[in-house]
């Protein structure tokens, strides 16, 4: 099966940043679509960003102006770069590839931002 390995999660003072990478076992060139989701205790899961193997990208309207996903097609990579964190955005983070009908999900990396 597909694979997807977050890493970049961590623990970060309100303002700060992080960047939080996924990299597949297979080819994100071919992919559909990209994307990061995140999670909150007692929250529902959320859409944070997504971009498109063409390169169009959407945000949430929480994270618009302060979060941006890129991709590097060489390392089959998904980025997710936060700036301005808030602990609002205090949430597991999930990345998510879809190739075809199937989307892949990893296995979530925790984002804990202090005030």
């Amino acid at each position: 099966q597909v694979q997807l390995v977050e890493s970049g999660g961590g623990s970060v003072q309100a303002g700060g940043s992080l960047r939080l990478s996924c990299a597949a076992s297979r080819r994100i060139l071919s992919a559909n679509a990209m994307g990061w989701y995140r999670q909150a205790p007692g929250k529902q899961r959320e859409l944070v960003a997504v971009i498109t193997t063409g390169g169009s990208s959407n945000y949430a309207d929480s994270v618009k102006g302060r979060f941006t996903i890129s991709r590097d097609n060489a390392k089959n990579t998904v980025y997710l770069q936060m700036n301005s964190l808030k602990p609002e955005d205090t949430a597991v983070y999930y990345c998510n590839v879809r190739w075809g009908l199937s989307g892949y999900w990893g296995q979530g990396t925790q984002v804990t931002v202090s005030s």
